[in-house]
């Protein structure tokens, strides 16, 4: 009896060793595969930010590309309507300066104006000369002053020659065409206002090149040429029907000048520019930061 027992208790003795040795064996080869596993996932780690890096690298030339060339996208909605509104306002003030030739009220509408201002008015005002042009000088003197343009100096050039040709056939052409007698009676050359034209057709152009620096410089250029139009009424050189039609067809031929910009900038092979500051967030699997992109 106490021989079997004996025995008993060495094998319970030698199950247990051996046990105890195969976990032990177990646990290394699973720290073993543990660690295989760690290394692999580190390689694999900075695999993978190679390639977020590539990856962020490339979105960012391609973002770049996108930016440069957003000039040549289709239009969205609110260009649209905004383009709509830039053609429809010009085209209400030719059209009310027109059906005032053929419509008697809106013409006793000017000579009751011209009669409040004639008895108040003892001089002449020489100044509308002069101040017509003055949005022409901020259209190119605000780059002298570090203020930056939509567009490069010889694209302002382009647009305001080929308006200021169109301005003037189209002002001399109407003025000879409908012989409409001054105010003042001293010829028959006051449909349309020529001064209130281009004094628009500048403000406008100002406006255009402007308005994403600062909507006060088109305010103030669309201040002096309604100041133009009203000193040719105080003047008596124009009705207001003339002054209405001339701020309509200022207006109008600036809208199509810049029309005809990317034909100009094709002919001459001219670089649209583009400027400004953009923030680019940039997130990774490792990262997250904040690129920002200068064109200039």
């Amino acid at each position: 009896m106490f021989v079997q027992k004996s025995t008993k208790k060495n094998i319970l003795k030698r199950n247990s060793i051996v046990k105890i040795i195969i976990i032990s064996i177990c646990l290394i080869k699973s720290n073993f595969s543990t660690a295989q596993i760690d290394t692999t996932f580190v390689s694999d780690s900075l695999s993978l930010t190679e390639i977020s890096e590539r990856n962020d690298t490339l979105s960012s030339i391609e973002f770049e590309k996108s930016y440069l060339h957003s000039a040549f996208l289709p239009k969205t909605k609110q260009q649209k309507i905004n383009t709509a509104l830039s053609f429809a306002i010009p085209s209400a003030l030719i059209t009310y300066g027109i059906i005032t030739r053929f419509i008697q009220p809106l013409q006793k509408f000017d000579h009751f104006i011209d009669a409040k201002i004639k008895p108040n008015v003892h001089r002449k005002y020489t100044f509308d000369d002069y101040i017509q042009y003055a949005p022409y000088v901020a259209i190119f003197g605000l780059d002298w002053c570090k203020v930056r343009a939509k567009n490069g100096f010889w694209e302002r050039t382009l647009v305001t020659a080929t308006g200021a040709l169109m301005l003037f056939s189209v002002i001399t052409a109407t003025k000879y065409l409908t012989l409409i007698e001054r105010p003042d009676g001293s010829n028959f050359h006051s449909f349309p206002s020529g001064h209130t034209a281009t004094a628009f057709f500048g403000a406008h152009i100002l406006f255009r090149e402007y308005q994403d620096v600062s909507p006060f410089i088109g305010i103030a250029g669309y201040a002096v040429a309604l100041t133009t139009g009203a000193m040719r009424m105080v003047n008596r050189k124009h009705w207001l029907s003339d002054v209405v039609i001339g701020a309509g067809i200022g207006v109008l031929v600036a809208e199509l000048s810049y029309l005809l910009l990317p034909s100009w900038r094709k002919l001459f092979k001219i670089k649209q520019r583009g400027s400004g500051l953009t923030i680019i967030p940039s997130i990774s699997q490792t990262q997250i930061a904040i690129c920002g992109v200068w064109i200039f």
